[in-house]
C-alpha cells in the first residue's frame, strides 16, 4: 500500500508514520500544497496513493484546499469514483461544521479526530478494506 501523510507538525507527521509504516511506504509532507504535489506525481507516475491523510489546518494551503484540488487532478485523470484514493482527514476540530465541509464539500473518505491512535486508524484501514479485518 502506498501512504501519503500530510501534517504541518513533525511529532503528528512522525506518530502517523509509525502506525501507518507496517501496512504500507509512506512518504511524509508538511503543507497541502506539497501533498498536492506528490499525489499529482504518483498519479503521472502510474503509482497513485492508495490513502491520504490530510491535516484541515496547515499553512499555505489547508487540508480543505488540498483535498478538494486532489478530487480534481483524479478527475483530470479519469479516474473513477471506485477507483479513488482513500483521504483521511486528521483533525483536532472535531466539530460538525469541519466534518461537514470535509464530506460534503471536499469528497473526503472519513475523518480521524486527534488525538490519533493506533486502534483508530486501524479500525479505520479496515472499514474501508485498505487491510483485513483481524
Amino acid at each position: 500500500m502506498k501512504i501519503l501523510i500530510t501534517d504541518d507538525e513533525a511529532h503528528n507527521r512522525l506518530l502517523m508514520e509509525k502506525i501507518l509504516s507496517p501496512y504500507g511506504n509512506c512518504d511524509l509532507v508538511v503543507t497541502g500544497k506539497e501533498a498536492l504535489e506528490a499525489f499529482e506525481m504518483s498519479l503521472l507516475d502510474g503509482a497513485p496513493y492508495d490513502l491520504v491523510c490530510l491535516d484541515i489546518m496547515m499553512p499555505e494551503m489547508d487540508g480543505q484546499e488540498a483535498l478538494r484540488r486532489i478530487r480534481e487532478l483524479e478527475r483530470e485523470h479519469d479516474i473513477n469514483e471506485s477507483e479513488e484514493a482513500i483521504i483521511f482527514m486528521v483533525t483536532a476540530l472535531n466539530t460538525e461544521e469541519h466534518v461537514v465541509q470535509a464530506f460534503f464539500r471536499g469528497g473526503c473518505t472519513d475523518y480521524l479526530a486527534k488525538p490519533v491512535t493506533r486502534d483508530k486508524v486501524v479500525e479505520k484501514m479496515r472499514q474501508y478494506n485498505l487491510i483485513e479485518a483481524a
